[in-house]
């Protein structure tokens, strides 16, 4: 049986939007990848994406709600095409185009309570009740969904790339718009690139679902970056203006005097960026390196150091 999306972020049927984020949030923090290394972090972190990315959009909620994990098998248009098609439909049996008698509970889908578990056929069930000779007449494509693997690089610029899907004779190559600022569990849109209609009816539409790989320098909570920034102990005594890099080359902050390591500053707007909002934050955390080898010059100014200063971080 499919996973119910609401127990994979473990929260409620009734939750709302912001309970529903603030769990994502949560779980995304402990399993991503880097960060957990278990053998199972990673699988289930993208589990919580699925979930966060069904559950986060109000419509496709409500349809998940209604027909549980099948929801993307449905043509949006069901609900209507057997309104007009049959006189008893939601609680009864329907005979149509002379195909075989199909049952389908009042709740179609109940979470799980739905067609497939049910061991009810979608080609057959839509074939006999929209197919030759059927009151509902053309049956829409299904929508099908892939995954698209993008650096964090190609996320924050966007642009356009090419995505080839399947192998061998089956291959298929497009040309996609990635839109600026795209997030983890995203889904791009690819208008009538899904499943074939019946009857002349349109095709459906192709999902590609937004994977951000992992990245030797940047880790991503959501639309904030937060980058490693080793600098010299010098500089965090003193304080200093260093760069520090990001998706879109290098910037520049200020490391204020007296800081330790661990340390996180802040650069306001410099995350992913959000063209319809406020974009992400980018944290830098410092991190003190000492030389791995000392000069002799620098080896006297470490031991004068130590000699006149009475500073012991262990009685902090």
């Amino acid at each position: 049986m499919a996973q119910d999306y609401y127990e994979v972020l473990g929260v409620h049927r009734g939750a709302s939007a912001d309970e529903i984020q603030q769990a994502y949030r949560t779980l995304a923090r402990r399993y991503h990848p880097d960060v957990n290394t278990e053998p199972a972090a990673e699988e289930r972190f993208k589990e919580l994406n699925e979930a966060y990315s069904v559950l986060s959009d109000p419509k496709t909620r409500a349809r998940y709600d209604r027909y549980g994990p099948a929801f993307r098998q449905i043509p949006e248009d069901y609900d209507e095409r057997v309104a007009a098609g049959a006189g008893a439909r939601r609680a009864g049996a329907w005979q149509g185009g002379g195909g075989p008698r199909v049952r389908v509970s009042q709740d179609v889908g109940g979470g799980f309570g739905g067609f497939r578990d049910a061991g009810i056929d979608f080609e057959d069930l839509f074939g006999s009740m929209f197919g030759a000779g059927g009151p509902g007449g053309p049956v829409r494509g299904a929508d099908q969904e892939a995954e698209i693997p993008l650096s964090v690089e190609e996320a924050f610029r966007g642009g356009r790339r090419s995505v080839t899907l399947g192998g061998g004779e089956e291959a298929r190559t497009y040309e996609v718009t990635i839109p600026r600022g795209v997030v983890e569990g995203q889904r791009i849109r690819l208008a009538g690139e899904g499943g074939r209609g019946s009857q002349g009816a349109p095709a459906g539409d192709l999902f590609l679902r937004v994977r951000i790989t992992p990245h030797p320098q940047f880790r991503l909570d959501g639309r904030d970056i937060h980058v490693s920034l080793p600098v010299a102990p010098w500089e965090a005594a003193l304080g200093a203006t260093v760069p520090v890099p990001t998706p879109d080359g290098e910037a520049k902050v200020s490391v204020p005097a007296g800081s330790s390591s661990g340390r996180r500053l802040r650069l306001r707007g410099e995350g992913m960026p959000n063209p319809g909002g406020t974009p992400g934050d980018l944290y830098a955390r410092l991190r003190i390196e000492v030389p791995p080898e000392l000069t002799r010059r620098e080896r006297e100014l470490f031991e004068e150091l130590a000699a006149s200063s009475d500073f012991d971080p262990r009685r902090q």
